[in-house]
Order: C-alpha cells, then structure tokens, then sequence
C-alpha cells in the first residue's frame, strides 16, 4: 500500500493516517502534528479509485458502502499493519488511528472485524461501518468521534448509532458535536487533542 511512515520518540504510539475520498497519504500529517508532534507516523492512501479520487473501499453509492469490498479492504489493512510494524520496527499494540470520513469508516471497520487492533482511535465524521454484525470485546478502549449536527452524509442518527455499538462492546467513546457540516474543523482537532493528552 502507498504509504509514508515517519519516525517519532521512543514510547510514544504509532498514529495511523486515514484519509477522506480523494485525499493523500499527505492530507492528515498537520492533524497528527497538532495532536502529538512527537508520535511516529504511519500514513496511508487508499487502494481504491474512484472518478479519481483515492478511496479505501468502494461504495455502491454515496452513503452506501459496498461490505464485500469493506470485509475485503479491511482485512488488507489490517494485514499491512502486521507488515508495517515488522519494516519499521514498532510496537504492533501501541498503534492509533486518525481517520476522517472514508478513513474513519475503514479505522471503525477494522474496530468492528478485530479484537484489540487498535491502542485508541479519533474518528472524524465516522459512519456505521456494518450492522448485524457482532462486535469484539472494546473493554476500556478509548474513541474520540468528532461530528457535525448538521453534516449531510453523516446523519446525528448514524454518529449516535454508532457510539451505542461502541460502547454496547464496552468501549469508552467521547463525543464531540461541531455545529457544522461534513468538514473538519480546527475546534474538533483541539477538541481531539485534549481528549488524547486527558487518556
């Protein structure tokens, strides 16, 4: 998978970079940077082409995810983390993700399909990645959703929906409402960051 990692401190966690539709490896990297410039960085760019525009899965249409190519996508991130962890020499289980939009939906997805994948995640503008299906135990995990109350893609319906899956599985979930739409705002990143520097 095309992809940047960068180098951070000792003891810090790896911060997983997941972009939105038709975002880089690049887009996320001033986030990270405001919310730890001290941890390492793995970033990735979806493998899915979409009019153009990079993806991590596929969607049927807008709102509307294709789950066979989801199950599919996440298995493969999930194995590059392996395969990652390995090449540059981290700590498998000391791994974040930030993601927003589609990246947060692959970051959920991999939530949903696998025990203990993840140390923590800040979803921004996250959907339900898959219903009716059972979720592993997210004993005490922390997740920062950021959202907007009025983002036309992702309904306040969906966000909440969400955050009762997450925590029905036990994890501890912080939820942020921006007065916004879709996009990510400064006050949700700062948000984020108080929340990281408080787990």
């Amino acid at each position: 998978m095309k992809h940047l990692f960068k180098q951070g401190e000792q003891g810090k966690p790896v911060f997983l970079l997941l972009h939105g539709t038709g975002g880089t490896e690049e887009d996320l990297l001033p986030i990270a940077d405001m919310i730890d410039p001290k941890a390492s960085v793995l970033s990735v760019r979806g493998q899915v082409n979409e009019n153009g525009m990079s993806r991590f899965f596929k969607r049927l249409r807008e709102g509307v995810f294709d789950e066979e190519d989801l199950v599919y996508r996440t298995n493969e991130l999930y194995r590059f983390l392996d395969w990652a962890a390995e090449k540059y020499e981290f700590d498998r289980k000391h791994v974040v993700a930030i993601g927003y939009s589609n990246g947060a939906n692959i970051a959920g997805s991999l939530l949903f399909h696998y025990k203990q994948v993840l140390l923590g995640a800040i979803l921004f503008h996250p959907m339900v990645p898959r219903r009716g299906v059972s979720l592993p135990d997210m004993s005490n995990l922390p997740i920062f959703i950021g959202a907007g109350t009025n983002d036309p893609l992702c309904k306040p319906e969906e966000t909440k929906d969400l955050k009762d899956l997450l925590e029905g599985a036990y994890a501890r979930v912080h939820l942020y409402w921006e007065n916004n739409g879709h996009q990510l705002t400064e006050a949700e990143v700062y948000e984020a960051k108080k929340w990281y520097t408080s787990i």
